[in-house]
């Protein structure tokens, strides 16, 4: 079966790790986006307070199959 995906732009952020970062990006698209298939990630930065990764920023493109 043929299908048509769009793909939208999400930064996602974490105190905790980049991956979070993604988690936290995907889990929120999922509660008003049907259809999510796949996210690349595009973009990592953070933020350094005090010699320290005070918090993560990750980019990514996500992908959801358009509704016949």
């Amino acid at each position: 079966m043929d299908h048509t995906y769009k793909h939208i732009e999400l930064t996602g952020s974490s105190a905790e790790s980049s991956d979070q970062a993604v988690q936290n990006a995907i889990a929120k698209a999922s509660k008003t986006l049907k259809n999510l298939h796949w996210f690349e990630v595009t973009d990592t930065r953070g933020y350094i307070d005090e010699g320290g990764v005070k918090y993560w920023q990750v980019t990514i493109k996500v992908g959801f199959r358009i509704e016949d």
